[in-house]
């Protein structure tokens, strides 16, 4: 099964190009076109193997969720002309992540057990075990890195070291409570827990605009509604829909990212099952069936659908 690795196009008008860890970014002037590719990151780390159907899952997710959630702030999306591809308003983007937490878990419980109770700038209650709720969804903002590692940043340092003014940063910290909020509801009609998430946020003039995806298994950690509470009592391990169990399976297997650690091998039979997964989510979180279209030619299907966009630029 073919999976889209990188994209190499070169459009009429285009200004410039981006590649992030996941997205190949094409730029017209005011307007991007955003193509999600099939590569998977872990630890900041691009792994060696791009998934197939990932970025058409993160890239229909990430369409509907920001539909759901247009009344609560302006997106930077327009259309959506390929199963893929993106299209939409070149923002100038804060350089700050916003992580909205409900629940301690993945890289907060990491640090909550190695005995930190203040995270970026949050205290944290004693006694709590991992998974457990939050007595509210807390920010736990990270500075956003071109390239290598994110870091945890407080409030306090965003605005001490300028990187946002601070009555930027507040209608921020509205903002991503409001949207984790409306992602909580959403999932829990689907059955589902929304335990983390992270948001992006960008500026055309004196306007904020969400950018990027929102609510994808990329960028939030699902748990499974049905018998969280039993599970959580036992002290059993949570099921949960989200990228976790990737990062789960790298440390069970030695890789953390860091310095001198190699990517361990990734299995025919290990990839489909990744892909298996980002399925499962993406029809549980949209109760729709997941169309696995044809990924023959999918370079060129991709070209051609972007061209008939960026003609009417």
């Amino acid at each position: 099964m073919y999976a889209l690795k990188e994209t190499h196009f070169q459009f009429k008008n285009q200004t410039d190009f981006y590649r992030g860890k996941v997205r190949d970014v094409y730029y017209f002037n005011d307007k991007m076109v955003v193509v999600a590719t099939d590569r998977i990151s872990a630890f900041d780390v691009i792994l060696p193997h791009p998934i197939p159907y990932k970025g058409q899952v993160l890239n229909q997710i990430a369409a509907l969720f920001l539909q759901k959630t247009s009344d609560i702030l302006p997106n930077w999306l327009q259309s959506v002309p390929d199963p893929n591809v993106s299209v939409g308003l070149r923002c100038e983007p804060f350089a700050v992540e916003m992580v909205v937490r409900g629940y301690l878990a993945g890289h907060a419980w990491r640090e909550y057990k190695s005995g930190k109770r203040v995270l970026c700038g949050v205290s944290l209650p004693e006694g709590l075990k991992e998974n457990d709720k939050l007595p509210s969804p807390i920010i736990t903002p990270t500075t956003k890195a071109k390239e290598g590692h994110d870091e945890d940043i407080s409030r306090e340092e965003i605005i001490k070291r300028e990187i946002v003014s601070e009555s930027d940063y507040t209608q921020l910290e509205k903002y991503a409570l409001a949207l984790f909020e409306r992602g909580t509801q959403i999932a829990a009609e689907r059955g589902l827990i929304l335990v983390d998430t992270k948001y992006e946020f960008g500026k055309i003039d004196e306007t904020i605009y969400l950018i990027d995806e929102v609510h994808t298994p990329d960028s939030s950690r699902y748990f499974y509604a049905d018998g969280y509470s039993e599970r959580q009592h036992s002290g059993e391990s949570q099921k949960q829909l989200s990228k976790e169990f990737v990062r789960e399976w790298l440390i069970a297997n030695g890789f953390q990212g860091k310095e001198g650690q190699t990517v361990p091998a990734m299995s025919d039979t290990w990839i489909q099952t990744i892909t298996d997964r980002y399925v499962e989510l993406f029809e549980r979180m949209t109760g729709q069936t997941f169309d696995r279209i044809s990924t023959d030619g999918i370079e060129s299907r991709i070209e051609a659908h972007i061209n008939s966009v960026i003609s009417e630029f």
